[in-house]
């Protein structure tokens, strides 16, 4: 019977299969903060497997401090949060769960996309507010997406995801990756390869779904703002420093663009408060993934790998190291 130490409570029943078979504590903080590399470190103390998420630092540290941890299970796509080689030094495994989120990130990138183009949240307030007496001729005035170009930053699951809901817009779809797509998902979203700056200067709506490392940190800084229209709208589900928010606001406040759809920040859970003034921007607490559906399936994901596992399979699902 394994010790399996799980970061944050789940959705209710994901975790069911390991509970009949091992023991299973489900932590969280009192206060709903991030934990720190030392709490991480206490917390996994006689643990044989961590069920992660992408706030915990799971680091050299903590694989030195914990030499009877054999496995980490992220319960995310990302793994920015794990030192994958110190990972591998330790002889530790790690897997995560590609795949089940990708219609619900999708999804609320469109979300976020709709409620900017049509100031949705702002229009939500004037009626609560008591403000609408009769219907106005230039109020709120937004977006029309039909016949614009959104411009899609990582054509991977997501950003094909993303492309294929763009053709029910009646959009046309642009696309930048490090290495172009295949010919396949290129047919299947009507995308055409371009380079960063020509997708910058023309798109009407720029969405990102791009991993975040050494080369797309700040990727969306001042300079690739002021080469986006000033009609734009820009949209981030994929990671906050792929987005230099200090470049954004400033940008946002001269009126280079003309708004914003964040899910994700730099200093998650800390939002840049020039973000927070600005009605042209909407904001949601990271909730990609946030639905019954995928959040299900990320767990099952989770209790999938971690019993293959402990049961000395020999092709764990998802495993990375």
């Amino acid at each position: 019977m394994a010790r399996i130490v799980v970061t944050r409570p789940l959705i209710e029943g994901g975790l069911s299969g390991l509970r009949e078979s091992h023991t299973v504590t489900v932590c969280d903080p009192p206060d709903g903060s991030s934990r720190s590399e030392e709490e991480l470190i206490a917390l996994t103390d006689g643990a044989d497997v961590l069920l992660s998420i992408l706030a915990d630092p799971v680091t050299e540290r903590l694989f030195e401090a914990r030499s009877g941890l054999q496995m980490v299970a992220q319960y995310a796509v990302g793994v920015d949060n794990i030192d994958l080689e110190a990972a591998e030094v330790h002889d530790v495994a790690v897997t995560h769960t590609p795949g089940v989120l990708t219609d619900a990130t999708a999804d609320m990138t469109w979300a976020l996309l709709l409620a900017v183009a049509r100031h949705v949240p702002a229009a939500d307030q004037h009626v609560r507010d008591g403000h609408f007496e009769r219907w106005e001729t230039t109020l709120m005035l937004g977006m029309e997406l039909s016949r614009k170009t959104i411009g899609i930053v990582g054509l991977g699951r997501i950003g094909a995801a993303v492309a294929r809901r763009a053709l029910g817009f009646g959009m046309d779809v642009v696309y930048h990756n490090r290495h172009r797509a295949n010919p396949t998902i290129e047919r299947q979203t009507s995308a055409r390869y371009v380079d960063l700056d020509d997708l910058l200067a023309t798109s009407d709506v720029v969405s990102l779904h791009c991993p975040h490392n050494e080369d797309s940190h700040h990727l969306i800084d001042a300079a690739a703002l002021e080469r986006m229209k000033s009609s734009a709208i820009l949209v981030n589900t994929a990671r906050g420093p792929v987005v230099d928010e200090n470049a954004l606001v400033d940008a946002l406040e001269t009126d280079e663009i003309a708004g914003a759809g964040l899910d994700v920040f730099e200093e998650e859970p800390d939002v840049h408060p020039g973000l927070l003034e600005q009605d042209r921007v909407v904001v949601a607490p990271h909730l990609g993934s946030a639905t019954t559906d995928a959040r299900m399936r990320m767990a099952q994901m989770c209790t999938a790998s971690i019993e293959a596992f402990l049961d000395g399979a020999e092709n764990v699902p998802h495993r990375l190291v």
